[in-house]
């Protein structure tokens, strides 16, 4: 409990500097950007115009209002390869201000996951947007919305430890996670319905993939206005702290030897 308190007076001590990483990350990413912040709506808006393009001929007829359906899976699963991607090179990417200062090290890892969830809700627009062309109804579940983007924060903030961790010691985990992220991305219902796969994929996904919680819960919410079920919504919080721990463990275990390989 004295550990616990002690990291969260920590957290707060460091949370100016948080801000300062959050505000400098987001404004680096689109410093020279004609359109800004705008590109937070157009990227998704796009990106879901060719992919309905490509994939409402073999989905379309069995998924209801497929354009918002696959923007709600993209957009969740873009957050997650987007923070989790800015994470792993956090520690690494900050050697030369380690080396000369103290400062915790996880703040840098958790202003990453944090600037990818501010860009995340800028996109959102984009889904806004779509619903409102498309005439989807909004209904009053999706006041659960922050509750879902919390869990998915927390997962990856997770993973987001664990792989800062990992790529300092074995920087080939970048070209690794990448292969992992492109089949994690076909094995998650995005463009596709679940029901299309056989039982036994099903099964495997449903137990297995993170991401499913997050993007049926979503859906469940914003596209079909009902509450998610329990084991949807209990599944996608135990993932998400699941996933704080392990990279929370594996972070404070070697953070003391970064500094040797940095």
């Amino acid at each position: 409990m004295n550990t616990f308190r002690y990291r969260i007076r920590t957290l707060y001590q460091y949370k100016d500097l948080i801000k300062e990483l959050v505000s400098r990350d987001i404004k680096l990413k689109y410093r020279r950007s004609f359109l800004g912040y705008v590109w937070s709506v157009l990227n998704p808006l796009l990106i879901m115009i060719v992919m309905t393009v490509v994939f409402s001929a073999m989905f379309n007829r069995n998924i209801e209002n497929y354009p918002v359906y696959l923007l709600i899976g993209r957009s969740l699963y873009d957050f997650m390869t987007a923070s989790t991607n800015g994470a792993m090179g956090s520690v690494t990417g900050n050697a030369s201000l380690l080396k000369k200062t103290y400062i915790p090290k996880y703040i840098f890892t958790l202003s990453k996951v944090t600037s990818c969830l501010v860009d995340f809700v800028f996109s959102l627009g984009a889904l806004l947007i779509v619903m409102i062309v498309t005439r989807s109804p909004f209904h009053v579940e999706m006041l659960l919305l922050p509750l879902i983007i919390l869990q998915i924060y927390i997962f990856c903030c997770g993973l987001g430890f664990l792989l800062a961790q990992f790529h300092v010691f074995f920087r080939d985990i970048r070209y690794i996670y990448k292969a992992i992220t492109t089949a994690w991305m076909y094995l998650t219902p995005i463009f596709y319905p679940l029901e299309r796969l056989p039982g036994v994929l099903q099964l495997l996904i449903k137990a297995f993939n993170p991401m499913y919680y997050y993007v049926a819960q979503f859906r469940d919410v914003a596209l079909y206005g009902h509450m998610p079920g329990p084991r949807i919504f209990w599944g996608g919080w135990i993932w998400a702290f699941l996933m704080l721990l392990i990279g929370l463990w594996a972070f404070q275990r070697n953070k003391d030897r970064f500094i040797l390989y940095i």
